[in-house]
């Protein structure tokens, strides 16, 4: 037999049916190499899952940068507000009623001589802890009766369906007048109790919705047919992929939450003084704004600001979570 000498310029490769190929060197090191994915394919090439997609578009939209960084900013001062501030919002001198803006006090003073711009700082905790509880508790509370309803259906399913459309026949509005107007406590929590009680229908609507849809799928009949519990089913396969719609209204809903927030309070059944609220400050500002339109200013910008940081958060989010917007 002659002796055969290593060519370095050429590489035998297993064909992977029993015989093998020669290969160019070059050729050769690639099939060591790891492949590459294509745009939507994770670092080994496997396609990314949702959730690891969706993070891959937000972190290059603009809109949510944005807004998550203008979100983060209010967080920060909610739980701090002494990093941007050193003033009490409770300290006021009626000397300097509706004056202007002066050094240290830069967005003037309210009627009662209070610092504005140390009252503004100090309404975002109020404003954020309202929204952020409430919509938590929306959300658990909607989903859960949501999704328990789409999945087992039945009498259930009906009677949930019917008390939902109760609770769409109140005014949001009216309600809060009525309800709210007979509670004397001046904290937040009857305003997040509220906000629960008649917003929990709309995330349940769409938590049944996705849940339906949910469990109609090809893997689900699988799971199912294998002999999955119904715990199993829910928890393993229908709630991971029914619940970003959720998500998706929720952080929407937020923003609406704290304009709900600022209007109770602002009609007086809502938070109340010495509460420091958005609401209550345009409330005090609105007979004075010919003469000290900055009090009334500076508050309403604020909460402006901070209700379309959410709405706009949350658009992106369901951009990002929605195949048919891609």
């Amino acid at each position: 037999m002659p002796e055969q000498h290593f060519d370095p310029d050429r590489a035998i490769a297993g064909t992977g049916m029993g015989g093998t190929m020669d290969l160019g060197v070059d050729e050769a090191e690639t099939l060591e190499k790891a492949p590459g994915g294509p745009e939507g394919a994770g670092p080994q090439g496997r396609p990314r899952s949702l959730w690891s997609d969706a993070w891959h578009d937000l972190r290059r939209n603009p809109v949510f940068v944005v807004s998550a960084l203008v979100i983060l900013f209010l967080v920060v001062i909610s739980l701090w507000p002494s990093l941007i501030t050193s003033g009490s919002p409770l300290t006021c001198d009626l000397a300097k009623a509706q004056e202007g803006s002066q050094p240290g006090h830069p967005f003037g003073f309210n009627g009662q001589g209070c610092d504005v711009y140390t009252r503004t700082v100090y309404g975002a905790r109020t404003s954020v802890a309202v929204g952020v509880l409430a919509t938590l508790g929306v959300a658990v509370l909607g989903s859960v009766l949501g999704a328990l309803a789409g999945f087992f259906g039945g009498v259930g399913d009906s009677v949930l369906s019917r008390i939902t459309d109760v609770f769409f026949a109140i005014p949001v509005v009216l309600g809060g007048l009525v309800l709210l107007s007979v509670i004397t406590s001046n904290t937040v929590w009857p305003v997040i109790g509220f906000i629960v009680l008649l917003g929990w229908p709309q995330l349940s609507r769409i938590a049944r919705g996705s849940v339906i849809t949910a469990k109609q799928n090809d893997y689900v009949q699988a799971a199912r047919a294998l002999g999955a519990s119904p715990s199993r089913l829910m928890l393993r396969h229908i709630a991971p992929n029914a619940i970003a719609p959720v998500i998706v209204v929720a952080t929407i809903a937020l923003g609406t939450y704290i304009s709900l927030e600022a209007t109770l309070s602002y009609l007086g059944v809502g938070l109340k003084p010495p509460s420091v609220s958005w609401g209550i400050d345009i409330s005090a500002a609105s007979p004075y704004i010919r003469n000290a339109p900055h009090a009334l200013l500076w508050p309403s910008g604020a909460l402006a600001v901070t209700v379309l940081a959410f709405i706009m958060l949350g658009d992106a989010v369901r951009d990002a979570l929605d195949p048919k917007l891609r």
